[in-house]
């Protein structure tokens, strides 16, 4: 992750937050995803998650090159440009409790939610690289599992869940629709049997 700085989000990261979430509701739909398709996510959603401590992001020093195009965002005159923006979550996702399939593991877990990258930074490895930056999280507070859910015509996101070692232990219900979810092994818990 050379060039680039995982921290927390701030709520002077909302407004470039926003903008690179209708990106990715644009590259979605283009590619035919439904996902994120009804207007969520939202304004609102973000708040939360920067509220409860769950907004992070991947940020590149615009001057060394290696954002692509800077991003103009009004409102700031640093250096640093936001590239990647998602949501991790330790206290759960009660959706999870009703998975149609098995998980790997009992035990906390972490998730990653609304998980998105700039158009500009697209191709870099950032999705990657933020899931990286969360495992890392969570087996810094001894948490030894990961999960996270997708629509099934998420290309992109299936294609990094099974780069990073993810495995689809079945699909769970949004009020949105169904999401295939999937979990990674993080090592320390004990595992269902």
């Amino acid at each position: 992750m050379k060039n680039y700085r995982f921290r927390p989000a701030t709520s002077d990261d909302v407004p470039r937050i926003l903008q690179i979430i209708a990106q990715a509701q644009r590259r979605m739909a283009a590619a035919g995803s439904g996902q994120w398709q009804n207007g969520y996510p939202a304004l609102g959603n973000i708040v939360s998650d920067l509220g409860r401590g769950y907004g992070h992001v991947l940020c590149c020093d615009a001057d060394s090159g290696a954002c692509g195009q800077r991003a103009s965002v009004a409102g700031r005159n640093d250096s640093e440009t936001v590239v990647a923006y998602g949501a991790i979550v330790f206290d759960g996702e009660p959706a999870y409790d009703a998975l149609d399939g098995q998980w790997l593991t009992a035990g906390p877990y972490v998730v990653v939610h609304r998980l998105a990258v700039s158009d500009e930074a697209l191709g870099q490895g950032l999705g990657r690289a933020f899931l990286q930056q969360t495992e890392r999280l969570a087996r810094e507070q001894g948490v030894g599992a990961f999960r996270i859910d997708t629509n099934f015509d998420n290309r992109r996101m299936l294609h990094i869940l099974a780069s990073e070692g993810f495995v689809c232990c079945g699909k769970i219900r949004y009020e949105s629709g169904e999401r295939l979810a999937f979990e990674k092994r993080l090592g320390g818990i004990t595992e269902r049997g």
